[in-house]
């Protein structure tokens, strides 16, 4: 693919870009919407979230076209070019590849290797293929996606645009077995979504943690890309935190997806909701988009922002609910602060960069907390927010009920309000 060489390359990467969907299109407003209440995740927006995302802020920045890999659409390829993984030849001992106080570079091919191997031995037996059919704006439409057993009493963690609106799901087990899937759940807060099989003493994915990810360490993708069932790639993650906007392959429905681990390993139609995994054969990401006009950039939901709606799920608890304060904020950094002309250069701005929308909404735990426009929020429960502890990320954790105490920064003076959380509303 070539590269445009008018096109900006300083574009900042926790602005959106835009996704498009394969598949079934979700069957939401595509307009923007000023009544529907905020979540508890908005974050890094410059407008109220709708269900359809605004591109306000986008016309300056080149546009990337990305693909949700939701699946493959039945008869949408006729023919797949396959790329055969070369093995490089061995470096002989002394030459330059040599590092000195370590092993040569063959040696660490071949550890390399090994733990991606030893990796995919522990998770693939638990990567399922998903196939949903009927139901959505495409009633016809036949789709495949993946998803992992992180559970062996059939509990499966896939995307929510796999399943969403399907008529009917079949999933196909790696030893090739076939069940019946039913929805448990739809995330409100993200696009995941929980599938339940009746079956019991199943494989099932070690699941590990996104908490301490680094940019630069390996990263192992599987799934079922183009129908090429368990389809191991590797590379590493690119980045962390990172915000795009994800609509449809009919352009009539969108919605932006934030706080992503961008993974430079091959992703394509098929791969939504097989698992991210590290070298250790943990799931530490749901893959989900991947770029349809650049090379390298997929992207995948954090498995620590899953972790709580996997476990409401075996508890028991129906629907799945998250967290919510009810306010709109700006995380705050040098460059927000000096802006803003802000006392701090750390926390939360209730409000919007362009001071549009309602800030507090009505009735929301927010407002019976007394919190408004303008405020600073610092900490939570005395955990300083920052760039890497968000106001959203702190309160993921917790359930609905639960009461926090906010420090919270307002005309020069601080205060300490709690606050308890309430259910963030599901997208109408």
């Amino acid at each position: 693919m070539t590269h445009d060489p008018n096109s900006p390359t300083d574009r900042d990467p926790t602005q959106p870009v835009e996704v498009q969907r394969y598949g079934p299109a979700v069957s939401r407003d595509p307009g923007p919407s000023t009544g529907q209440t905020a979540d508890a995740w908005t974050i890094r927006s410059s407008h109220a979230p709708v269900t359809a995302p605004p591109r306000r802020g986008l016309s300056a920045l080149p546009v990337i076209g990305l693909a949700v890999v939701a699946g493959i659409l039945s008869g949408a390829f006729s023919a797949v070019a396959v790329s055969n993984m070369i093995r490089q030849p061995a470096v002989p001992a002394g030459s330059v590849g040599e590092t000195p106080g370590t092993d040569n570079v063959n040696d660490v091919r071949i550890d390399e290797s090994s733990a991606v191997i030893s990796a995919v031995e522990k998770v693939a037996p638990a990567v399922v293929t998903i196939r949903s059919s009927g139901g959505g704006l495409l009633d016809a439409t036949n789709g495949t996606g993946s998803g992992f057993i992180y559970h062996p009493d059939g509990w499966i963690l896939t995307n929510r645009h796999v399943v969403e609106d399907a008529g009917e799901l079949m999933v196909e087990l790696n030893d090739g077995r076939e069940f019946a899937g039913t929805v448990y759940g739809i995330d409100t807060l993200t696009d995941l979504a929980i599938v339940r099989i009746d079956a019991t003493d199943l494989p099932s994915a070690p699941i590990g943690t996104s908490a301490d990810l680094e940019s630069g360490q390996l990263a192992i993708a599987i799934g079922n890309p183009l129908g090429y069932e368990n389809t191991v790639t590797t590379g590493v993650v690119s980045g962390l935190g990172r915000q795009i906007q994800a609509s449809d392959a009919t352009q009539t429905s969108a919605e932006t997806l934030r706080n992503l681990i961008q993974t430079d390993a091959a992703i394509n139609p098929g791969n939504s909701g097989g698992p991210l995994v590290n070298s250790a054969g943990q799931v530490i990401g749901v893959n989900t988009a991947v770029s349809t006009t650049a090379q390298g950039l997929g992207f995948a939901i954090p498995i620590d922002v899953a972790k709580p709606i996997m476990q409401q799920a075996l508890d028991g608890v129906q629907p799945l609910v998250r967290p919510w304060i009810g306010v709109y904020y700006v995380p705050i950094d040098p460059a927000v602060a000096a802006e803003q002309s802000l006392p701090v250069d750390y926390g939360a701005l209730i409000g919007t960069t362009d001071g549009s929308g309602q800030a507090v909404f009505p009735g929301s735990p927010a407002e019976a907390a007394g919190l408004q426009a303008g405020d600073v929020i610092t900490a939570v429960d005395g955990q300083q927010i920052g760039a890497d502890t968000e106001l959203s990320i702190l309160i993921l954790p917790h359930s609905p009920g639960d009461t926090i105490t906010l420090r919270v920064l307002r005309d020069n003076s601080v205060r300490e309000v709690e606050v308890t959380l309430g259910e963030l509303p599901a997208e109408e």
